[in-house]
């Protein structure tokens, strides 16, 4: 019986490892678009992007959480290379089409952990499904806007701040305070 449970328990890790470098190539690529639309002066794309990278940094920590309370080793390399130097029209196309096989590995993922009985991994990847869903759809407008409306759409948005508001969190800036 402890036997089974071990073997079911390494298949969790395996699959939320899977999870794991999966938000880790999705944390490179969305840095990467982040700084490209920012450099093409596309400020509010370029903010949104970095909030949806630090979304999937978040993701990244729940998983790796996860798997070391099951004992596990988390994986600290992504599951692809980063796709660099994209064009603006191609970035939320690209992007959409990560969030869709992303929600639905996640989806075949979630069954894993229910088949080996693990609740609250299934709990978890529901709830990450749920924000990646949201990413999708945001990318998904995005890139249906670029499509329709083109460089009118695009020149609307040129010039934006690019500022997420967000304030330093860091170890230095931690041990200030």
């Amino acid at each position: 019986m402890a036997k089974d449970k071990e073997s079911r328990r390494k298949k969790v890790i395996e699959t939320l490892n899977k999870a794991r470098a999966m938000e880790l190539t999705a944390i490179s690529q969305y840095m990467n678009q982040h700084y490209g639309l920012d450099n093409m002066d596309y400020g509010e794309l370029a903010k949104n992007m970095k909030l949806i990278a630090i979304d999937e940094m978040r993701h990244a920590e729940m998983f790796a959480e996860r798997i070391k309370e099951l004992g596990g080793e988390p994986v600290s390399e992504p599951d692809a290379k980063t796709v660099r130097e994209q064009a603006v029209k191609e970035i939320f196309g690209f992007s959409a089409n990560l969030e869709d096989v992303t929600i639905d590995m996640y989806n075949q993922f979630l069954l894993v952990c229910r088949e080996n009985g693990d609740s609250i991994s299934e709990k978890l990847l529901e709830t990450i499904v749920e924000e990646e869903q949201e990413h999708f759809n945001y990318f998904d407008g995005v890139n249906s806007h670029i499509d329709k409306l083109g460089d009118n759409y695009l020149a609307r948005i040129a010039g934006t701040p690019s500022s997420t508001g967000l304030q330093p969190q860091g170890f230095t800036v931690a041990k200030g305070q």
